[in-house]
């Protein structure tokens, strides 16, 4: 039996509505072409807020939708008709990566690589810029991906589903490529082979015009191309033929974007869904056929075997691609770690890995932990997933586990290889880096916070989430060097310089530690300063900090790099952030290789030492304002006003804009940010009977330096 895409445990997410949803099933093939349709739509307020798109590719499902779905076409989708679009445009560039010198001896650069497909919220439930709540999936170890699969999609809800901004920017500012999702479902989970015919239909010059729409919205949107699972059952060869058609148009309409596919093992040649497990001559024809190239990689179902992959690496070498553009899935939503996998048939420790793996559904990091669960104890858990129960990715044993089961009862996961423990990737495949350029600069924002923190004072109480918000963070979880006890390192969120969270540092240092922080390929001249902004608190001990700075490669993999070590001051208990500025200037010209701290602790006595900031940078400035900030559009319900805003974009580099609530005392409240220059703000109440609610938006650079604030005011 084919693992479905949601297992019966989780299928409120699949089926978003569940009156809706059981009326597709029973939906009749010839359901029109109609206008889209909200039934019971969002009212007041919540009219406002936008959501990541999604549609069904042309025909709509008979029946009313759920509250708050809208159904909709993508073959009646422009542009210029999408209300939504400014907030759901992402704007930062996908970054060139670079693989440093591994951190272990086991992890491997040019081999395996990692799919990921993460599910964020159910299809119609994705905000556009974030929510009120820091109870998020909040990925940030993105140095080890390929790429991200925005993964969704239900016949309740539509079958093609557009990543967010938010989850783009903070992607590509790490070099990881997002994909959409193309959801064809299976006829048990209301899917409709008509959904089919509707994604691959000709015009009549014989074109596919859906497959140039897919291209546009990418294009658009600002995203890097479609995972396509094709998983509804009944059809022939012809509408396999068709299907494979609609692929290499697609390809050839997205190549000059840069635009790629992922092909999950689903549909045969034959037309039927018949999962392999493999690459194989059922399947092979949408991965390459005899023209060349269909899919960029093929996501291969979760019943492989060890001999499966080995014959599907084979074939791949055979039709001249590279087998490390096979994803093996594991599925790791019911059981994380402890997911029993055969990870010899896939990345065998003693000779070159066979092909690439896939993680699905890797946010149970997040949603296996209990109500209540903080920020935290899910980075916690993330960490330990993806750099293994050490926390320490230049010692990534994997954990043997003994006798674990199977959670989910597929032929990949039961583990016939020797070590069916949780091997992390941290252990297997090298993490990459895109520190190449000046400026640097880090807060250790993760993207969702408990605060939101400037210049170490909260600018607002409130919790909130928005990944385009989060900074560039140390890829390696956590790599520390001392001949003493080994102190533990978090990132934090009861206290922070800037954004929601900071690194901390605790336990007895009766030894130096270095902290390794980054590896990196940066520019180094006269003027080259590091900033640090750091401090301890109340019941730390004092410390003695210096930069380590290493201006060439470690010398092997999991070898510490060579050092140098710069004085950067001590901090006592207690004492409040402070900014330390280290020059550069004696180690000479040359490049920046790695960034770490050495910490010394006086007496062995326990301390709990927070870096809130760190930045590389040859000097500094302060960005163009925005202009001409604008309501677009407010809804007002039970005494609160939601707003629509919109601005022009600052002249220059900016990082982001920030958007503040200027209070009659004349103090700011923060409200939020966004890469774009569109920002939804819900439920304003009114302050000390003020006419007028006062906003603000200004503009922030890479270095975290702000503008002047461009102002509007919206009256009561």
């Amino acid at each position: 039996m084919p693992q479905p895409p949601f297992p019966p445990s989780r299928r409120r997410v699949l089926l978003a509505g569940a009156g809706a949803a059981a009326a597709l099933v029973g939906s009749s093939p010839g359901a029109a072409r109609a206008a889209d349709r909200p039934a019971r739509p969002r009212t007041g307020a919540d009219s406002l807020q936008p959501y990541a798109s999604y549609w069904f590719p042309d025909s709509l499902p008979a029946g009313t939708p759920g509250d708050g779905i809208t159904w909709r076409s993508l073959a009646r989708w422009t542009p210029e008709g999408d209300r939504d679009l400014a907030f759901n445009t992402a704007t930062v560039p996908l970054a060139e990566r670079f693989t440093p010198v591994p951190a272990n001896t086991t992890a491997r650069a040019g081999q395996a690589r990692i799919s990921a497909l993460a599910a964020f919220d159910h299809t119609a439930g994705n905000p556009s810029q974030g929510s009120a709540t820091a109870d998020r999936y909040a990925p940030t170890h993105w140095a080890y991906l390929d790429e991200l699969v925005f993964w969704g999609g239900s016949s309740g809800e539509g079958l093609v589903l557009a990543p967010n901004a938010p989850v783009i920017d903070a992607a590509h500012r790490n070099g990881v490529p997002v994909l959409g999702t193309v959801f064809l479902p299976p006829v048990a989970f209301g899917g409709e082979l008509r959904w089919t015919r509707d994604l691959v239909q000709k015009d009549a010059a014989g074109r596919f015009p859906l497959a140039a729409k897919l291209v546009q919205v990418a294009t658009v949107y600002g995203f890097d191309g479609w995972f396509v699972n094709a998983e509804t059952d009944g059809g022939d060869a012809e509408l396999a033929a068709d299907m494979r058609g609609f692929l290499k148009a697609l390809r050839a309409a997205g190549a000059g974007q840069g635009l790629r596919i992922t092909w999950y093992d689903a549909m045969n040649v034959s037309g039927r869904v018949g999962w392999q497990g493999a690459l194989n001559d059922h399947n092979r024809a949408f991965f390459q056929d005899d023209a060349g190239p269909v899919a960029d990689s093929l996501f291969v179902d979760f019943r492989w075997s060890a001999q499966t992959l080995a014959d599907s690496g084979r074939l791949a070498d055979q039709l001249g691609r590279s087998r490390y553009a096979l994803w093996a899935g594991v599925d790791v939503e019911s059981a994380g770690w402890d997911t029993a996998t055969d990870w010899d048939a896939i990345i065998p420790a003693d000779h070159d890995h066979v092909v690439s793996y896939g993680f699905y559904r890797p946010e149970w990091t997040l949603q296996h932990l209990p109500e209540g669960r903080t920020p935290g104890q899910f980075h916690a858990a993330d960490d330990q997933f993806w750099s293994g129960e050490a926390l320490d990715p230049t010692r990534p044993a994997p954990a043997r586990r003994e006798g674990t089961a199977s959670a989910m009862g597929t032929a990949s996961t039961t583990g016939t290889g020797a070590d069916a423990g949780w091997r992390a990737p941290a252990a297997a495949v090298a993490d990459r880096s895109t520190l190449t350029a000046l400026p640097f600069a880090t807060s250790f924002n993760t993207g969702h916070g408990l605060r939101w923190y400037e210049d170490g004072a909260a600018a607002s109480d409130a919790p909130w989430n928005h990944l385009g918000l989060q900074d560039r963070l140390p890829p390696r979880r956590w790599p520390i060097r001392t001949d003493g006890q080994r102190p533990e390192m978090s990132l934090d969120f009861t206290d922070a310089w800037r954004g929601g969270s900071s690194l901390l540092v605790r336990g007895a240092l009766d030894a130096p530690a270095t902290v390794e922080l980054f590896p990196a390929r940066l520019p180094t001249g006269p003027g080259t300063v590091v900033d640090l902004t750091h401090r301890t608190d109340a019941a730390s001990g004092p410390v003695i900090v210096e930069m380590a700075v290493a201006l060439r490669e470690p010398p092997a993999p999991g070898e510490p790099a060579p050092y140098a070590y710069l004085p950067a001051g001590a901090v006592e208990a207690g004492g409040g952030w402070r900014t330390v500025s280290v020059g550069l200037d004696s180690l000479g010209s040359g490049t920046l290789h790695a960034l770490g701290i050495r910490l010394t602790g006086r007496d062995g006595a326990a301390v709990a030492w927070r870096l809130g900031a760190l930045a590389v940078r040859t000097g500094t400035g302060r960005p163009s304002a925005p202009r001409a900030l604008t309501v677009t559009d407010a809804a007002t319900t039970e005494g609160t006003a939601s707003l629509r805003l919109n601005w022009q974009r600052a002249a220059g580099p900016v990082r982001h804009y920030e958007l503040h609530r200027r209070l009659p005392d004349g103090s700011r409240r923060f409200l939020g940010g966004t890469c774009g220059t569109a920002f939804y703000v819900p439920g304003l109440r009114r302050e000390q009977s003020e006419p007028a609610v006062q906003l603000e938006v200004r503009a922030v650079d890479e270095l975290f330096s702000s503008s002047e604030s461009a102002r509007t005011q919206h009256p009561w």
